[in-house]
């Protein structure tokens, strides 16, 4: 989602954590649970949501799955959408 469309209720329990020198996640400091991925490289404006923090129906589909080169070889992909290695 692009970062200036989020909205976070309970914002105060969001803990980032800078993973490495391009990406940050957020995850719940109560529970633990993942909620974002953002990379901090240049000007990208996208932020990853954890889709189950949503609540339901939301209303979204897929569009691309991203970092497939990066996937765990247990893992197929067989929706027909579009794969990417990066961004």
């Amino acid at each position: 989602m692009k970062r200036n469309a989020i909205r976070v209720h309970g914002n105060d329990a969001v803990t980032w954590f800078k993973s490495s020198d391009k990406v940050e996640r957020g995850f719940c400091s109560v529970c633990g649970s993942t909620l974002f991925w953002k990379p901090t490289v240049g000007d990208y404006e996208y932020t990853a949501v954890a889709m189950g923090v949503l609540d339901a129906p939301t209303g979204m589909k897929l569009s691309k799955h991203t970092f497939v080169g990066d996937k765990g070889d247990y893992y197929e992909i067989a929706d027909g959408l579009p794969q990417s290695d990066g961004y």
